[in-house]
């Protein structure tokens, strides 16, 4: 299994970077995620979590998303439900959300993730 790395241009507010290490299972969606058609972007990872889940070994998945719009969110929420479904059979799955003290906005739509997935999700308040 390969390691899943999706490099932003600078300068590009619209798509997250992303890097999904299949050797250590540290994982990381950062940036902000305005997608149009976010089924595209978010299929690779989709993908990639599904052979990951295979390996049984343990994951831990940060997310740094500052913005994430109504159509990347389903995904997002999606990957969040893999995350669940991986940690009830058992494996080691840590979540963490890094958001800016003060950012009120992103930390209730983590906390909207959090029931509606059913994952913990650490949150982590950092000055930018």
């Amino acid at each position: 299994m390969e390691n899943l790395e999706i490099l932003v241009k600078p300068g590009s507010h619209f798509k997250p970077s992303v890097l999904l290490n299949a050797e250590t299972g540290v994982c990381e969606i950062a940036g902000e995620s305005y997608l149009e058609e976010a089924s595209l972007f978010y299929k690779p990872i989709y993908d990639w979590l599904q052979e990951y889940i295979k390996t049984n070994k343990p994951i831990l998945f940060n997310f740094r998303l500052s913005y994430v719009n109504t159509s990347s969110s389903k995904h997002v929420l999606y990957i969040l439900r893999l995350l669940k479904d991986y940690k009830d059979s058992g494996v080691s799955v840590e979540t963490n959300w890094y958001i800016e003290t003060g950012d009120t906005d992103t930390e209730e739509d983590v906390e909207d993730y959090m029931i509606i997935s059913g994952l913990e999700i650490n949150i982590i308040k950092a000055e930018q």
